[in-house]
């Protein structure tokens, strides 16, 4: 499942990084160790700091690397985001939609 990764830096980390840190290894590193691997990676300017778009197992391995990214501490704000091909999303909707009685 592709999914994509956001976060804001916390100036601890920001330092690091003015340090020199090579973060497409890292994030490789990060992504081997749950089984996904890295589409592309981009450092933007505004509130979001990084963008990762890369592939997972499984929404576990998602969720999962999520945590520990949050749990590390290097940064303010996450999102995680799995892509969904919207037109089985649309067809799910239709089908419990019409399978759905409101109350009343």
């Amino acid at each position: 499942m592709k999914a994509i990764l956001t976060g804001t830096y916390t100036p601890e980390a920001l330092k690091g990084l003015m340090g020199g840190s090579d973060r497409k290894a890292a994030v490789e590193a990060v992504l081997s160790q749950v089984g996904g691997t890295l589409e592309s990676i981009m450092f933007t300017r505004g509130t979001i700091d990084v963008v990762v778009i890369a592939e997972f197992p499984d929404s576990t391995s998602l969720v999962g690397t999520a945590l520990g990214l949050n749990a590390s501490g290097a940064f303010s704000n996450t999102e995680y985001l799995e892509v969904v091909d919207l037109p089985s999303v649309v067809e799910a909707a239709k089908k419990a939609a019409g399978a759905y009685t409101p109350a009343g």
